[in-house]
């Protein structure tokens, strides 16, 4: 491919990502060349850079080529300063929803090293091991095969004494794909790093199991959990949970539904209550609840088909059922949500409307984080982007542990009898 060609399929990949092609239709292909791009945008940038400079060292120069490669080069520095503009995001939503003084709960308060951009780290974005983390993988917590499986993240110099904080991390693929060692990598290395108790699940998938199998066993996962993370150092009493996309969804939809024993069949005294949800890009309108002409179409032409194996029509509860916006309840857990702005698979305002209607209608805290020119899948690999979320989560769930432990100290001390006289 020549120099020029390169240029014209480097300029499209910058247009889309800066403005991804809009529609229902051009939406996986909007993602999948938008999503790279935007992510990887410090590698292209240098890329684009490096092939025109070649380029201007031979003998012809193709000035066409050379402009789009200017143009290219300006939208992926663009790209990169959005992708850095994430940590200040992100911050803003903390101490909007926390206070500014949030950060009296943290073990201690970020450097400016640790809020910095990792470049080091982003250099090389799909190596995931961590030396600093232990993992045991493929443990049974069902019974449905190598659908059934978890693994344990935990540091490699031990769980610290007295019980680490457990996260839940569900993996997405449209309720059709993936499994528990492809996503959630970063963060699950970062906290288990810093004395956390991680857990990734696999869990069956569609076509071959329909809805509700999938939050069934997530379900299951978190049972699992209260009864045998003890013996991993993990507290049994403070588990978080967390995915991203269709895990996003299973992750909202569980921590808002812990009464639901319709969904824990063999296992209905079993507590399922999470203390808190951090959902990324996740689907909160399985029945078009919203009015949404993307979610609608979501619903008729992708979701009734081929994840719920029925009509909207003719089964409207069941896809009530399993919208998480629909299932909020006063006594919904603590919430981070985050989203990207440019989402071309789950309408940013999906994300939008299952804000608003938890702070109307839950009695604890929502954090809303919507990130610009973020794209679907923002999380799964290192990239500046997820480097500034996965320590925006570790602010926020390191908050939460704290205040929860505060809390359980306080009750401690109300409840001793008095010694005075």
């Amino acid at each position: 491919m020549g120099f020029l060609r390169r240029q014209v399929v480097a300029a499209a990949l910058t247009a889309n990502a800066l403005r991804p092609v809009p529609g229902f239709r051009a939406g996986v292909p909007a993602f999948l060349t938008g999503w790279l791009t935007t992510e990887l945008a410090p590698h292209l940038l240098a890329l684009t850079a490096a092939d025109a400079a070649a380029h201007t060292t031979g003998g012809r120069r193709d000035w066409r080529g050379l402009a789009l490669a200017g143009a290219s080069s300006a939208g992926l520095a663009y790209l990169v300063k959005q992708s850095r503009a994430t940590q200040q995001v992100a911050e803003s939503a903390l101490t909007d929803a926390l206070g500014v003084d949030y950060g009296e709960r943290l073990d201690h308060l970020p450097t400016p090293a640790e809020l910095a951009t990792p470049w080091r780290t982003i250099a090389y974005p799909f190596r995931s091991k961590d030396k600093a983390v232990h993992v045991e993988r493929d443990i049974s917590y069902n019974d449905h095969g190598r659908r059934g499986l978890l693994d344990v993240y935990t540091p490699a110099g031990g769980v610290p004494d007295g019980g680490a904080p457990v996260l839940l991390q569900v993996h997405g693929g449209a309720w059709m794909l993936g499994s528990k060692d492809q996503q959630g990598i970063p963060l699950m290395n970062h906290l288990a790093a810093k004395g956390w108790v991680c857990v990734a699940i696999n869990y069956r998938l569609s076509p071959r199991s329909d809805f509700p199998a999938h939050v069934i066993d997530v379900k299951q996962a978190i049972a699992w959990i209260k009864e045998h993370i003890a013996d991993y150092g993990g507290d049994p009493d403070y588990v978080a949970i967390t995915g991203g996309s269709a895990g996003g969804h299973l992750a909202a939809l569980a921590a808002l539904t812990p009464d639901d024993t319709s969904w824990q069949p063999g296992f209905e005294d079993a507590d399922t209550s999470v203390r808190c949800a951090v959902p990324h890009y996740g689907v909160y309108d399985f029945a078009g609840s919203t009015g949404l002409r993307s979610a609608e179409l979501m619903r008729d032409r992708f979701l009734a088909p081929k994840v719920m194996a029925a009509r909207w029509a003719d089964d409207p509860e069941a896809f009530e059922a399993a919208s998480p916006l629909l299932r909020i309840t006063p006594d919904a857990p603590d919430f981070f949500v985050l989203h990207g702005a440019h989402d071309s698979l789950v309408d940013v305002n999906q994300a939008r409307l299952f804000v608003e209607r938890l702070r109307q209608v839950s009695e604890q805290s929502v954090v809303y984080a919507e990130l610009p020119g973020a794209q679907h899948a923002f999380d799964v690999f290192p990239s500046i982007r997820s480097a500034h979320v996965v320590r925006a989560i570790d602010r926020y769930l390191h908050w939460h542990w704290n205040t929860w432990r505060a809390g359980l100290d306080h009750d401690a001390q109300v409840s001793e009898p008095s010694t005075a006289h």
